[in-house]
């Protein structure tokens, strides 16, 4: 069984309402880091202000949350959402509507969806073309504003076409967008008829706007994938591709020579573990070994969340990083770090660690190594900018067993008070 709880969503520091880190301040107490160490954890002002061995820090008129059995990690962040089509896949009441209002409530509640899973950031792809205009954008927009001090939204612009006559009001559309708040200009070059063209118009837009590029491409096509990585060369804040699954499908030596130019252009790739999204017509995953190996900084993203692409999409980034170690050969380090560090990175967000000074960016997980979480992640508690945002708590109990009972085998149940185990 499991409880997830929210609590509601204040704007800190934009004018639209208190900063709810302000003045605030936490101990976490007994948590375990990957390094083995147990340790106590102060937050304060959306910071890390003291770490120190377990019980030795006070806490100073902090509230205090027990983290004993619990192991503290930088949370993860999802750079690879849809909010506009999420939770789309079992509409009931006819074909799905994308007016501003229903489009913002998919959005808000596959965000805290996320956000329970421990993504405290996210980066959702939202598509702008002649039928449903800029609306779906701004419902996007819309939630982004709403979520402010629970989960950070950036949302990406994509535009159908970019080129030739029909690709003028696409490249207008994109324009508009960047100014109605979009940080990130994307699309799928595949789609269109001069895919490097495409590109271009993306990549040029990007660089007179100082945004961030974030594009749909399959990466079967070597030498389109070539002309991408010379364009996009020194551009900052950067740029990202993916799922790239058509890499997996080219000769060895091809791909590898394709990952070599994305590395030294300095471009990264989130890949999709679970599947792919409804911008691409492939599900197979790119190559993350062999790109990791080269040099490439992958990122991993979850994609569709439960729309025609992937009715069962769940949007958890654990199952990411469980699906690259069990399937990609990553160690889990490694997979966690595709969804945290590396993710958080390619996403222009500052890096967390579990010491002073950093953001109070966290999630803590029942267990006590990254291995055990990634198999068994159903208790969590998530921080973001230093006060808990999300709580699960998952109990399992069994029957009476005089097997268990003999073999003293770890188990989470209810106290003998009757009250439930908050892990």
């Amino acid at each position: 069984m499991s409880d997830s709880h929210q609590q509601p969503a204040h704007s800190p520091g934009t004018g639209e309402g208190p900063d709810p880190t302000a003045g605030s301040s936490l101990l976490l107490c007994g948590a375990l880091l990957p390094d083995g160490r147990s340790v106590d954890v102060r937050l304060g002002g959306g910071r890390i202000e003291a770490v120190g061995t377990a019980g030795s820090l006070a806490a100073h008129g902090a509230s205090r949350v027990d983290l004993n059995g619990f192991l503290l990690l930088p949370a993860p962040v999802e750079p690879h959402a849809h909010s506009d089509t999420a939770l789309t896949a079992f509409s009931a009441e006819g074909p799905v509507s994308y007016a501003v209002e229903e489009v913002q409530r998919r959005a808000t509640e596959a965000a805290l969806l996320q956000l329970g899973h421990g993504a405290t950031a996210l980066r959702s792809h939202v598509r702008i073309d002649e039928v449903s205009g800029l609306d779906p954008l701004e419902a996007v927009l819309q939630t982004r504003r709403s979520l402010r001090g629970l989960t950070e939204l950036a949302v990406v612009a994509v535009p159908r076409l970019l080129t030739g006559v029909a690709g003028a009001d696409g490249l207008a559309m994109l324009r508009d967008a960047v100014k109605m708040g979009a940080s990130v200009v994307g699309g799928c070059p595949d789609l269109d008829a001069d895919p490097a063209g495409y590109a271009e118009a993306v990549l040029e837009l990007a660089a007179e706007h100082g945004c961030a590029v974030d594009l749909h491409t399959d990466a079967a096509d070597p030498a389109r994938l070539a002309r991408l990585a010379a364009m996009s060369g020194g551009l900052r804040p950067g740029v990202v591709i993916g799922p790239c699954g058509g890499l997996s499908r080219l000769p060895r030596e091809t791909a590898a020579r394709a990952a070599g130019q994305l590395a030294s252009a300095g471009v990264a790739v989130t890949c999709l573990p679970q599947g792919g999204c409804g911008m691409t017509d492939r599900q197979s995953v790119a190559p993350v070994r062999l790109l990791r190996s080269a040099g490439v900084r992958i990122a991993a993203g979850s994609g569709a969340l439960r729309d025609v692409s992937n009715p069962v999409g769940r949007g958890d980034p654990l199952e990411a990083a469980y699906l690259l170690a069990s399937q990609a050969g990553l160690r889990p380090e490694d997979a966690y770090a595709a969804v945290s560090t590396v993710a958080r990175e390619t996403m222009g967000l500052p890096e967390v660690r579990v010491e002073a000074g950093f953001p109070a960016e966290l999630l803590a997980v029942r267990g006590e190594r990254i291995a055990g979480v990634l198999s068994l992640a159903y208790s969590r508690i998530v921080i973001h900018r230093g006060r808990v945002v999300a709580r699960t708590s998952a109990v399992r109990e069994y029957c009476d067993s005089a097997a268990a009972v003999a073999l003293d085998l770890p188990r989470q149940g209810r106290a003998e008070s009757g009250r439930t185990d908050p892990g």
